[in-house]
């Protein structure tokens, strides 16, 4: 599901909201999530999961298209992991 997806879907539920403030909520939702990772923080939605920040170290890889050795330097990635509601409401 896409951005708009979800928009549409919450705005065919909560009829009193118009498509726009939806669209305002669902974006600043997102925001608050990316700026806690961006700071470091761990966001925590009981019933679905979990988002936080893993450290990746620097590995040498190679280039695919030249087949040269390259450094990877060391980073951090976005790392969701799911919650036990959402885990048994997929494995149903």
């Amino acid at each position: 599901m896409t951005r708009s997806g979800l928009i549409e879907k919450l705005s065919l539920r909560y009829t009193l909201l118009k498509k726009d403030e939806i669209e305002v909520v669902v974006k600043e939702i997102l925001k608050i999530i990316k700026d806690a990772l961006k700071d470091g923080d761990k966001v925590e939605i009981r019933g679905f999961g979990s988002f936080r920040l893993r450290s990746r170290k620097k590995r040498e890889g190679r280039n695919p298209k030249t087949g040269m050795k390259v450094l990877v330097p060391e980073k951090k990635v976005p790392f969701f992991k799911a919650g036990k509601e959402l885990k048994e409401l997929v494995d149903h």
